[in-house]
């Protein structure tokens, strides 16, 4: 008998669970009020960067872990990924930095000067040491959610801004589901978009900074994405001046020719954060939800999304299952 689902929300938490049980043989609709993805999803402002090693260095041990199988199940979902690693420095003033983090991380080399000029030319003008994060990925999000909206669309999914809710209902609403998950928080992010093309790098870059720091995504054509803050806040509509002028500082100690950028958007949003920072799937009322993917939504979301799968379709308990939310 196939199992019939409604997922609420097409962010990257929902398109994630479509694909994944669609490709289980469930019969799938998705509801989202706000259509297709765009500024007003939270996913929109998303870097792209597959970054387990990376995010491991700061946060809890199942980040890493889960994030691991990112990168080959978007390719396999037809997103175009960049497996070329990424790339972290510090300024010499912050080189400790540095240190702390190779011994936080996995999956890095370590490069002087002269072997980081030979993969970033323009990183080996300007710093002494760095580490390539040898397994890491990135994609563009924006294109990558498009992508894998019409491979739903083209296999059958149907798009509803509203409907009734029919078969299992799974709640991927992000923080919009506060008024079902009351220990849901918000954590703004302001970030940028640039076109630099003076600037040629070919992986994400991270700026170790004790105050603020950065990461640099190339999205090609002279595009990068410059982010993110982090500020405990559920604000979704208003960028700092304080936070633009410390992510434009950033960049500008990364390579002075990000100077001459042209600023093409600012964006501001909300990520869906419990108070572990960590995500969780559950029941709600006699249906589900997933969330809390903080930080790590590209990151994270194709693992929540098998996780879930494997609950409705299998009766698997998810390793992140929580207590039932009414």
């Amino acid at each position: 008998m196939t199992v019939v689902a409604t997922i609420l929300g097409g962010g990257v938490a929902g398109l994630c669970v479509a694909a994944e049980l669609l490709r289980r043989g469930a019969s799938v609709r998705v509801i989202d009020p706000g259509g297709a993805p765009g500024p007003h999803a939270c996913s929109w402002w998303a870097g792209g960067m597959l970054a387990p090693d990376c995010e491991g260095a700061f946060t809890e041990e199942p980040v890493a872990r889960l994030g691991r199988q990112a990168a080959r199940w978007w390719a396999a979902n037809g997103a175009s990924v960049s497996f070329r690693g990424s790339v972290v420095v510090a300024m010499g003033r912050d080189r400790s930095e540095l240190d702390t983090f190779a011994l936080r991380s996995a999956n890095h080399r370590t490069l002087d000067q002269p072997g980081l000029r030979d993969l970033e030319p323009l990183l080996g003008e300007r710093f002494a040491r760095a580490l390539h994060m040898t397994d890491e990925a990135h994609l563009d999000p924006r294109d990558a959610l498009a992508g894998l909206r019409q491979r739903l669309l083209d296999s059958g999914v149907s798009f509803l801004s509203d409907g009734p809710l029919h078969g299992q209902v799974i709640d991927c609403r992000g923080l919009s589901a506060r008024d079902r998950l009351p220990d849901l928080r918000g954590v703004k992010g302001e970030m940028l978009v640039l076109h630099a093309p003076e600037v040629a790098l070919s992986r994400p870059v991270r700026l170790l900074h004790p105050r603020y720091p950065l990461y640099v995504v190339p999205r090609g054509a002279g595009l990068f994405m410059l982010g993110a803050t982090q500020i405990e806040s559920g604000e979704r509509g208003r960028a700092s001046v304080r936070s633009v002028l410390d992510l434009l500082n950033a960049a500008y100690a990364l390579h002075p020719a990000f100077g001459e950028a042209e600023i093409l958007e600012i964006g501001v949003d909300a990520r869906p954060a419990f108070p572990d920072n960590l995500p969780r799937i559950g029941r709600m009322g006699d249906g589900f939800y997933l969330n809390g993917l903080f930080r790590h939504g590209f990151l994270l979301a194709p693992a929540m999304a098998v996780m879930l799968a494997d609950k409705l379709l299998e009766g698997k308990t998810p390793e992140v299952w929580h207590e039932d939310h009414r």
